[in-house]
């Protein structure tokens, strides 16, 4: 079994807080008049063709690398009818590349992913929006207006949107952080569905760990939906999504949400439990 605490990596005291740092800054700036969702046509053929691409050699490569087994691929198949009227899902955050792992495990549906605004103004930004990245707007009300405004119109018009709710990516971290309550909030506003997945990690045999330096292989498990309790008021409606889809991906990788500590402990106020 893949041990985490065999590497040191510089986690920071609070757990959504990010720790890599993005050296580039194209100086764009997300106002009111930028498009988080970008509908023009030669954006939408360029991203036809980065689809393409992902199917034919960013899938196949990030599968080997990183070793990838997907279990539970079926019930996209069998939830389709309510998935294709719009959906959320979301996941823990653990390596620069399971975004292209997600997108692998919920094919035939296309996603938008909610991105730190500075990774769209960094060095991999433009990759970014065209695999379906939204910044997320900072500091400016006008902005963060008409960007949740796009983001509903998203998914009520049956699109499909990952949020990672525990807020920064922790490179091979083992427990389940706390996850911030807007992905309840987001998925009670526009009614719709949050489907859970997990990364959990195994040992790599000993080619992939001597010769390659492979630190762990990715397991990527999906979960069943879980549908608003619409005998809740909006708020308990709210927190009790947050708090079931939390379960459920804690439970994915395997953890019981209720023992869901690994040393070092980091900022307790801030575990799911005291939303």
């Amino acid at each position: 079994m893949f041990d985490p605490k065999t590497k040191k990596y510089p986690y920071t005291q609070y757990t959504n807080q990010h720790y890599l740092v993005v050296k580039k800054d194209r100086g764009i700036v997300f106002d009111s008049n930028y498009p988080y969702i970008d509908h023009s046509k030669w954006f939408r053929f360029k991203q036809a063709l980065s689809r393409i691409l992902l199917n034919v050699l960013a899938f196949p490569v990030a599968t080997i690398r990183l070793g990838l087994i997907i279990k539970g691929r079926k019930i996209i198949k069998e939830n389709k009818e309510l998935l294709k009227k719009g959906a959320i899902s979301c996941a823990n955050h653990v390596h620069m590349w399971d975004y292209i792992c997600l997108m692998k495990a919920i094919r035939p549906f296309h996603s938008y992913i909610l991105v730190w605004d500075k990774n769209i103004n960094g060095e991999n930004g433009t990759m970014m929006r065209l695999v379906g990245g939204i910044p997320i707007p900072e500091g400016n009300i006008r902005a963060s207006v008409k960007f949740t405004q796009e983001v509903d119109e998203l998914v009520q018009n049956g699109g499909w949107l990952h949020i990672y709710p525990e807020g920064s990516m922790w490179e091979y971290y083992a427990p389940i952080r706390p996850f911030k309550s807007g992905i309840g909030y987001c998925a009670v506003r526009n009614n719709k569905p949050i489907l859970p997945m997990a990364f959990s990690y195994r040992e790599p045999g000993w080619i992939r760990k001597h010769i390659f330096k492979q630190i762990a292989c990715f397991t990527l498990s999906i979960g069943n939906p879980i549908l608003p309790d619409m005998s809740l008021d909006k708020k308990d409606r709210e927190h009790d999504l947050l708090v079931r889809s939390h379960d459920a991906v804690c439970q994915l990788a395997g953890i019981d949400p209720k023992e869901n500590i690994y040393p070092p402990v980091f900022d307790n106020t801030e575990r799911v439990d005291y939303y």
